[in-house]
């Protein structure tokens, strides 16, 4: 049986919950984007953007356009659910079908639901990426998995992908981003029963 690869198989775009109003979106590694080198000379100033310049009128031209609109939570929350859809889709090696909760995301975006629906789904669709598929190391492609959860809990990367996907989870009800009776219920349908141990004994698990 093959060894399933514990390399965080999660979407690209994770909601960082920065306060209650204010939310931020950023790749899963962890790694900012490299920003764009300003260098500023008296007589001649560039932006330099890999190995194109632009002149300096061509930066004040661009910096007197107006700012792009802030998006909502709300529009995060569709902008999220559309790359996840995408990226998702895009790593399933071929002939691979999707887990049905990508189509109820994609249901929920296109209907109208509401930010903190969109998040419950997201999530779920998070954790159901994570459980049902292995993650290749070499190109990122996914394929069904036959890992043995409850078998195997003495791994600490197994330990360690549920303490995230957990702390995922308690991070959007403790935002009110999602309400906590629904945030339970999703970690008790799809990870604590996963793992068949009961809730007191999945918290002992992780340390808590």
């Amino acid at each position: 049986m093959m060894n399933k690869v514990f390399t965080r198989s999660v979407p690209l775009v994770s909601l960082l919950l920065l306060n209650a109003e204010s939310y931020s979106i950023m790749t899963t590694t962890g790694r900012q984007l490299p920003a764009f080198s300003l260098h500023n000379n008296p007589t001649h100033r560039t932006k330099t953007i890999g190995k194109l310049h632009m002149s300096s009128f061509e930066s004040d031209f661009a910096s007197a356009m107006p700012e792009k609109p802030k998006l909502t939570f709300e529009e995060q929350m569709i902008e999220s659910a559309t790359t996840f859809i995408a990226d998702l889709e895009s790593r399933l090696k071929e002939g691979v079908a999707p887990p049905p909760e990508l189509e109820e995301l994609r249901q929920a975006r296109d209907t109208g639901v509401g930010a903190s629906e969109l998040a419950a789904k997201i999530y779920i669709l998070l954790i159901e990426q994570g459980m049902l598929y292995d993650q290749d190391p070499d190109d990122g492609s996914l394929s069904p998995t036959n890992f043995d959860i409850k078998a195997n809990l003495d791994i600490p990367e197994v330990k360690q992908e549920f303490a995230y996907l957990y702390k995922y989870g308690m991070s959007l009800a403790s935002k009110g981003v999602v309400d906590v009776e629904i945030i339970k219920n999703i970690v008790v349908e799809r990870l604590i029963n996963r793992t068949g141990l009961t809730p007191e004994e999945f918290d002992a698990w992780l340390g808590y």
